[in-house]
């Protein structure tokens, strides 16, 4: 989901100070001045002294916004070279300096600034309750006050879905805002497409419409194309409206799409599926990754259902997103211009439509032991020409794609648990500001990195992928490994985490006491 939240990635780097690590992050705005400020006041040293960076192995690193990350185990090592002494006016005159430059950085930072305004909204909203209206929700930020407001007043009843449009009243999103020229098919390189054929494949390099370029060939490589009769400009059409319809959510957009598609296209691949399944299986398979998320608010099913929003209404409580998600999905299809299955009969459309719902609808994690139990029923006796034991198997693949990131290298699904707490923080501050239930996993005040992510491989990733791996030996070093290694991490995390924090409860507690002999 090529979203401008998760386009944006800070580099870290890790410094060794006193036998402790320290973690700093910095944009690539930032010059070379500014880093090393940035690194000085992380030392503790002043801020005009000029220093070197040295690995372990004594190799000097250059200081700029180009310079190589590092981790954990590699920290780099901070050398105070010399103190440069400034005249008053010059002092002031570098202030100066830094503060204009600060302001026109900002002038930049547009994604930077995107939890500053939700922060703003949120107390905007606070201040309309406290006048007496009831607000349901503001989703997109607005750089107009004006603009915001009247929203605002608009949306005075609770019942109103988080939705950037009324799914039901309002098709001018659904209605493809510009054509095929503006998106011009990018020469994928071999190395790229055999890349692409991986988990390791790095999802955050490429821009929206490299993105789209990719998902284009993954359908002209598995033959879907020729198969289906699907008209290549309407698969264009088609893919650019589907991308339109994501939100610019810190998780759940485009990027994230095109993440889930490219773990299915390489499972399809691993597991040698076109052999095993149909070609219809497979087009399924493709498309419901691909619209697994349309027109996702930001706000999980809970929020819907506890909000009383217009989705969790219309849909009963029963997986409201999820069904949101199919009904946007068709809705584009009904478009001619976007219909890539207008050249199959119907009964074939039929069975694609309810293989695209029930895939969908298995996204929803409040299905997840259902699901999961349902297809380990079958495994012993698994039969491909079943069809019941086909659909759960599709089930289980798309599940496994949706929260699969994990099973990338570490550079690449490290930043999507900063992206999805971004977003679980968003929501829990809303509930808190609505009075609503707040989950403890979606807390600020409460979840750390390592503990979101320990239990959650531990009970729902790995159990998954073992299941699957009994039907797919080759799962396991290409998929379980990756999950087992992530898991050792962050519980590796967690230690130092916990170390940390009982030895600064210890040093308050002899603080305290300490002050309480003064006494």
């Amino acid at each position: 989901m090529g979203s401008s939240s998760s386009t944006y990635r800070p580099k870290y780097i890790y410094l060794e100070i006193d036998g402790r690590i320290q973690k700093v992050a910095f944009s690539k705005y930032c010059n070379s001045r500014d880093i090393m400020d940035l690194f000085c006041i992380a030392t503790g040293l002043p801020r005009n002294t000029t220093i070197s960076l040295f690995t372990a192995d004594d190799c000097m690193v250059s200081i700029d916004p180009t310079m190589p990350a590092n981790s954990e185990r590699t920290p780099y090592r901070i050398i105070p070279v010399a103190t440069e002494k400034r005249t008053e006016k010059e002092e002031l005159f570098q202030n100066l300096l830094v503060q204009v430059a600060e302001q026109l950085s900002r002038v930049f930072k547009i994604d930077e600034l995107k939890t500053e305004v939700t922060n703003h909204l949120a107390m905007l909203e606070k201040k309309v309750e406290l006048e007496g209206l009831k607000v349901a929700e503001i989703e997109k930020c607005k750089s107009d006050i004006k603009k915001m407001r009247d929203e605002m007043a608009a949306r005075s009843n609770r019942t109103n879905c988080p939705c950037k449009y009324s799914f039901l009243e309002d098709n001018k999103k659904l209605i493809l805002r510009r054509d095929v020229p503006s998106y011009p098919k990018y020469m994928l390189s071999q190395e790229t497409i055999e890349t692409l054929r991986k988990p390791t494949f790095d999802v955050w390099l490429w821009e929206p419409n490299e993105m789209l370029s990719c998902l284009e060939h993954m359908y002209h490589d598995l033959g879907l194309v020729k198969d289906f009769n699907i008209n290549p400009i309407t698969l264009k059409r088609w893919l650019l409206c589907v991308h339109d319809n994501y939100r610019n959510n810190p998780f759940h957009n485009f990027r994230h799409c095109f993440c889930v598609t490219q773990m299915m296209y390489s499972m399809i691949s691993l597991c040698n599926l076109q052999v095993k399944i149909s070609q219809m299986d497979i087009l399924i398979l493709m498309t419901a990754s691909i619209c697994h998320d349309l027109d996702h608010p930001g706000y999980n099913n809970t929020y819907q259902i506890n909000a009383r929003t217009e989705l969790a209404v219309r849909y009963n409580d029963i997986s409201p997103l999820e069904n949101h998600h199919c009904a946007v999905a068709f809705q584009i299809l009904t478009q001619p211009e976007c219909n890539i299955f207008s050249s199959v009969d119907k009964e074939q459309f039929k069975r694609i439509r309810q293989g695209i719902i029930t895939l969908i609808l298995a996204t929803d994690m409040a299905r997840h032991a259902e699901i999961l139990d349902s297809f380990k029923e079958i495994l012993d006796n698994f039969d491909y020409s079943n069809e019941e034991h086909v659909t759960r198997l599709k089930m289980v693949l798309i599940k496994c794609c949706d929260i699969s990131n994990e099973v990338r290298p570490m550079e690449v699904a490290e930043p999507w648990v900063d992206c999805l707490l971004e977003e679980y923080f968003m929501q829990s501050d809303r509930e808190k500001s609505e009075g609503l239930p707040v989950a403890p996993f979606m807390d600020r005040d409460k979840v750390t990195k390592p503990t979101a992510q320990i239990g959650f491989l531990k009970f729902v990733l790995i159990p998954m992928f073992q299941t699957v791996t009994k039907l797919f030996p080759e799962v396991e070093e290409v998929m379980l490994q990756p999950l087992w290694e992530s898991r050792d991490r962050y519980e590796e995390l967690k230690q130092i985490d916990d170390a940390m924090t009982k030895e600064l409860q210890k040093k308050k507690n002899e603080n305290l006491t300490s002050g309480i002999r003064d006494k």
